[in-house]
């Protein structure tokens, strides 16, 4: 909430395009990690997501914040390369825990939202101007 008084369709719509950035950033994360391995289980990297909250002023009023961001429980890939530097003693090498495909398909959808929260201060801000020009 902006904290001066009720939500307004600007804090609305900020506070959901914040969160989607969130989420957008997390996505780039992802897919800049996905295809690293590294020598243990332990050490690979795992997809994150954020986890959202909803932020309720008055009944009907409504946003969303990221209440956390987490790490998913997919498995990293073992592959055996036994040439590679990181191969453990066995000749395995363990592969990011990212699904390349869905961290694109959430990146597309990702963009879609956010575009349509500017798509939302764009209409108010006109709506707004028209209504002062209509005034004078």
């Amino acid at each position: 909430m902006s904290g001066s008084g009720p939500m307004n369709v600007f804090d609305i719509a900020g506070r959901a395009m914040s969160a989607q950035l969130v989420r957008l950033n997390a996505t780039a994360s992802n897919m800049a990690n996905a295809g690293n391995v590294t020598g243990s289980a332990a050490e690979a990297y795992r997809a994150i997501k954020p986890v959202f909250q909803s932020v309720t002023d008055s009944p009907g009023v409504s946003t969303v914040k990221v209440d956390k961001v987490v790490t998913t429980d997919a498995q990293p890939t073992k592959r055996h390369d036994p040439n590679h530097p990181l191969a453990d003693a066995n000749g395995d090498v363990w592969e990011a825990a990212v699904d390349s495909n869905a961290e694109m398909i959430d990146m597309i959808e990702t963009a879609r939202m956010y575009q349509n929260n500017v798509q939302v201060l764009n209409t108010a801000k006109s709506l707004m101007l028209e209504t002062i020009r209509i005034g004078k």
